[in-house]
């Protein structure tokens, strides 16, 4: 019997090493190589996911905008608005897509009263309707008018600013008039009689910012 001398069983053993250490190297190769394949897969469904929803936000945006350019386009051309002229004619343009009611009740000795909206005008006898514009014109005095006020004015709820319209000055009234309206009015006196021109939400004061710069009335 061949017994292996010290060189060769040093021999087997460095080759022994050298098929384990070659073992583990390709081990550790293929679990580095899965695990790089898998962060790939992740990081590749991450970045998809991304793009995707960075998408779906760039075209919502796209149709929110190509929608309310739309809705402003179909508000032109502005119509013509003219009160009485025992009222003091009170003029002014608003969108075409807008209804409106004139109220003919003078049983309440309520002046006059006009009240306008998208689409159809709500009830007006309904406590919970709001509208894009009210318009009331009383016999109370300007003075007497701003005074009803007063007290949202100092808690706070409305903020006031002066508003100057064909060649005279009112009041601009913004905040919340009641718990369930938040909007603005303009206050004029027209003659012996007050104006007052609101809108019921904020959704609405652009066009009412536009509204307002178009009125008319005759002193």
């Amino acid at each position: 019997m061949n017994i292996p001398t010290r060189n060769e069983r040093g021999a087997i053993r460095m080759s022994t090493f050298a098929i384990v250490g070659l073992s583990l190297f390709v081990i550790a190769f293929a679990g580095l190589s899965v695990w790089a394949y898998m962060n790939y897969i992740d990081q590749k469904d991450n970045v998809d996911s991304k793009i995707e929803t960075a998408v779906a936000e760039a075209e919502k945006k796209l149709g929110d905008k190509l929608e309310a350019d739309f809705i402003e386009r179909d508000k032109q051309p502005l119509k013509s608005f003219t009160g009485p002229s025992d009222y003091g004619t009170l003029g002014f343009k608003y969108p075409k897509t807008w209804s409106v009611y004139i109220s003919t009740d003078t049983s309440k000795d309520n002046g006059y009263e006009a009240f306008f909206s998208p689409g159809a005008v709500p009830s007006v006898d309904a406590k919970d309707s709001r509208y894009a514009l009210h318009v009331a014109i009383v016999d109370d005095s300007y003075e007497d008018v701003i005074n009803d006020y007063e007290n949202l004015v100092k808690k706070g709820d409305l903020k006031t600013s002066s508003a100057k319209v064909n060649g005279q000055t009112g009041t601009r009234l913004d905040g919340n008039f009641t718990k369930d309206i938040r909007g603005a009015a303009v206050i004029y006196k027209i003659r012996d009689k007050t104006a007052i021109i609101q809108t019921d939400a904020d959704t609405f004061k652009p066009d009412f910012d536009t509204l307002i710069q178009t009125i008319t009335f005759v002193e």
